[in-house]
């Protein structure tokens, strides 16, 4: 498959010719991104140029899988060619990008780690950097490939640009660094500011030149669009300068760990074969599915003794409501129902009046319950992993008791004036609430400052298939377990909220569902919220509405590339997510395309227009679609959001969780690859 001039190859290579690489209209939307299985990555553009804040090649977790911290920015690189300097690097200064590294860049490609091929002078060199599992850990490997006859003398030098700072801050330059390097032994170790980790440079004993300064005025080029702080200083504590005349290559080993440059054959060897492992679990040799694998493992880290889902990268930690509805795709479809089985206890310890908490701060709070729906997606995972392991002994002792607490207090009440009504449908949030506790409950969650853009209080379409879902889990689990008092007490609630439900939500001037009822308040912006009324294991929807709901779901939000948040037709769409916070803010759930609601939709197409062979046809088409995205922006994975209006611009998050998972998910659950 060719996009603009990058290709997917049957491999699952993604290669760039020096074409794109030169051009960095081309080139710098396209990021790569190394994970390390507990929070941390390595990431940055194909030519090198960093663009955000988040880009560095070592973000280390220091508390897994959050306290992350930009460690190691960068590598400044120079080739040194019979006395002649020739630089690697590529930098954005205020007005200028120096050097120009990328235009020696021949090629980039990503197989299955980030690899650039330089060629200057009568040498060509090529990188290769990967993270190592389980560490906060980079290998950056240099082997030089060839070299003409007339090359007398051939050096690399390398100097490490660090931050050591949060990853969602900027370094300045300040008096407070200590620029001491301690060097012994191939193994150059610093620590800059007290308190901080001690990071361990690793080399092929090159020549080290002690004496640092700071490099300034970097600019990122994204952040200045997106209304952040945008600016840096970074400090070089030390040079490396490696002789390419006598040998053919140079590693450098940067982590927190104390690593011997021995280990790096060793290193690459098992993280080659781990990925190759991820790869070959796929059940089909369809390329998409492959590499959505491959994506999925790049959101499963590990949280103390818990596995856990990273919700998106670069700047997303683990969140309840993403992990909920991560956890079928990237766990039960990828042949992993243990993951799923250490991600459910984990966040069960954490239930709270009879909530999953959606958020675990990165500085170590506790635990934020501010969501509705995280605790309802809860039962919907666990429905899954049934589904795929038949374990009813495994949630019988672990897991059952806390379901039925759970519904216990929505039942008498809980937290944000969540509580089931007299009608049996399930409210949620209190006016004014959401200006104070500075939180939403669903998911279209957007807020600047006291402008709450998508006010959802009342009974939102969403909450109330999620809760009738729910309801019937439940009344099955308890039929399972013997448990007939709560089994009849669960089809009860279950009976009068799907009653309920199609009485009132029905609306009939445009033949679809209202987004949310509020007393007398009816809201009809058409919104994919319904489409989760269908696609469902347990539809609260009467069926003879379900078809006229997913064409108009069709009609109004379907695009190639998911589900608009908002129809076009609506005063308040906004076509294009770009510009501030506010402006950004103000548009991400007012017509912005959502990829992973695609799984949902196709799901509810083929429950109602029927799981045949034309209609299937049709679902793979729209799952093709995605597969130029995986060369578009963060490669090899699916980004969190895109532009409502054609051509469809990525945005957010470079590689979303949910995204990729319900691409998997309706995938393997319908045999579609």
């Amino acid at each position: 498959m060719a996009a603009n001039g990058g290709k997917l190859k049957n491999s699952l290579m993604i290669e760039f010719d020096q074409e794109i690489c030169g051009n960095l209209k081309e080139a710098l939307p396209r990021e790569w991104i190394e994970t390390n299985g507990i929070g941390g990555f390595a990431s940055s553009t194909i030519i090198g140029l960093n663009t955000r804040r988040y880009h560095a090649l070592l973000t280390a977790a220091t508390r897994p899988p959050a306290g992350r911290m930009v460690l190691l920015s960068k590598l400044e690189e120079t080739l040194i060619v019979n006395g002649e300097r020739y630089d690697l690097s590529a930098n954005q200064y205020p007005n200028v990008i120096h050097p120009h590294g990328y235009h020696h860049l021949k090629s980039f490609r990503l197989d299955p780690f980030p690899i650039f091929t330089y060629e200057v002078a009568g040498i060509e060199i090529e990188k290769t950097l990967f993270m190592v599992y389980g560490e906060n850990t980079t290998v950056i490997q240099y082997k030089r490939r060839k070299k003409k006859k007339w090359v007398n003398d051939c050096l690399l030098e390398l100097r490490p640009l660090v931050a050591f700072r949060d990853f969602h801050s900027t370094t300045h330059e300040n008096n407070a660094i200590d620029g001491y390097v301690s060097s012994a032994d191939g193994l150059a170790s610093i620590r800059p500011y007290h308190g901080l980790p001690e990071l361990h440079f690793a080399h092929d004993e090159g020549e080290l030149i002690a004496g640092g300064y700071w490099y300034r005025d970097f600019i990122y080029k994204v952040e200045r669009e997106r209304g952040l702080d945008f600016t840096e200083d970074l400090f070089s504590p030390f040079s490396l300068k490696f002789d390419l005349n006598t040998r053919t290559g140079a590693s450098i080993i940067a982590s927190t760990e104390k690593r011997k440059i021995n280990d790096v054959t060793k290193l690459k060897k098992a993280e080659t074969e781990r990925r190759k492992k991820v790869i070959s679990s796929a059940p089909s040799k369809d390329n998409l599915l492959r590499s959505l694998f491959t994506a999925a493992d790049q959101f499963i880290v590990a949280r103390e003794e818990q596995m856990t889902i990273i919700a998106g990268y670069h700047w997303f930690s683990d969140w309840g409501r993403d992990t909920m509805i991560s956890l079928p795709g990237l766990t039960l479809a990828t042949g992993h129902p243990e993951i799923a089985k250490s991600i459910l206890l984990g966040l069960s310890k954490h239930i709270d009046q009879g909530m999953l908490p959606n958020r675990f701060p990165d500085v170590g709070e506790q635990p934020e319950y501010n969501t509705v729906d995280a605790t309802l997606w809860y039962f919907e995972a666990v429905r899954a992993l049934l589904q795929h392991t038949n374990d009813y002994k495994f949630v019988h002792e672990n897991i059952y008791e806390g379901m039925v607490e759970i519904i216990n207090w929505h039942e008498r009440g809980t937290r944000y004036h969540i509580h089931v009504e007299d009608d049996g449908l399930l409210y949620a949030g209190e006016p004014g609430v959401q200006l104070t506790q500075l939180t939403q409950l669903t998911w279209m969650d957007a807020r600047v400052d006291d402008w709450v853009v998508t006010p959802r209080v009342g009974k939102p379409v969403e909450i109330q298939a999620l809760w009738y879902n729910a309801l019937r889990v439940m009344e099955d689990l308890a039929s399972r377990y013997g448990d007939e008092a709560n089994k009849d007490r669960f089809c009860a609630m279950a009976a009068r909220a799907r009653d309920s439900f199609n009485r009132k939500f029905w609306n009939e001037e445009i033949g679809c569902l209202y987004d949310v009822i509020d007393g007398e308040t009816h809201d009809g912006s058409i919104r994919p919220n319904q489409i989760f009324t269908i696609s469902l294991t347990h539809p609260v929807l009467d069926p003879d509405r379900a078809q006229r709901v997913v064409e108009v779901v069709e009609a109004e939000l379907l695009t190639p590339v998911g589900l608009r948040s908002l129809s076009p037709n609506d005063p308040q769409y906004r076509s294009r997510y770009e510009g501030d916070i506010r402006s950004r803010d103000g548009a991400y759930h007012q017509g912005t395309v959502w990829p992973w609601l695609i799984g949902p939709y196709i799901s509810a197409y083929l429950k109602v227009m029927g799981n045949t062979k034309v209609n299937r046809k049709q679902a793979k088409k729209w799952l093709a679609a995605f597969s130029d995205q995986l060369t578009t922006s963060g490669l090899a994975q699916v980004s969190e959001i895109f532009d409502a209006d054609s051509p469809h611009r990525p945005g957010g998050c470079i590689a979303q969780a949910w995204s990729v998972a319900e691409l998997l998910r309706v995938m393997i659950e319908f045999e579609l690859a």
